[in-house]
């Protein structure tokens, strides 16, 4: 069971590294710094419901890791409180949500995934304007989290109906 554990985490860590690599290479949706769609989430949303929070709490972390090296070093500190926010929200929410809400979950982990980045932004930048994106970011950022959480929701609903 623990081999098993560990290939599931395994494969859905290298699912959100290439996702969040590929992505990358995605122009954003709107020319404003630092926006990208989150599609790595998707592996983030899945995996707390489907695995629980330490397997999703692992998962997380490697991505981060592993795609602050591909992509360089400036974005470990904003995708890790970003991350990390978001993890926390999700951690709540699955307390209150079911397996039909996902796609709220992904909209309000991405409200506190765009907070955090935010804030480190502030932080490094020392421009408290920053935060004149906030709106904007957080406007793609519900919409893109919607999505995100929905397309988590229907990769729950189909991978439940697989035998075990």
């Amino acid at each position: 069971m623990k081999a098993k554990r560990l290939t599931t985490c395994a494969l859905l860590t290298a699912i959100a590294l290439t996702i969040f690599v590929a992505e990358a290479q995605i122009p954003p949706p709107v020319p404003v710094p630092g926006m990208k769609l989150g599609l790595a989430n998707i592996v983030t949303v899945y995996a707390m419901f489907a695995l629980g929070p330490g397997d999703t709490l692992m998962i997380l972390l490697a991505r981060i890791i592993l795609g602050s090296l591909f992509a360089g070093g400036s974005t470990f500190f904003y995708s890790l409180a970003g991350g990390l926010l978001c993890y926390l929200s999700m951690l709540f929410l699955r307390k209150i949500l079911t397996v039909r809400q996902l796609w709220v979950c992904g909209a309000i982990g991405a409200i506190f995934h765009n907070l955090g980045q935010m804030g480190v932004a502030v932080l490094i930048a020392r421009t408290p304007q920053l935060v004149l994106y906030l709106p904007v970011l957080l406007i793609v950022g519900i919409l893109a989290g919607a999505l995100t959480g929905l397309a988590a929701q229907l990769l729950l609903a189909r991978l439940s109906k697989l035998p075990k």
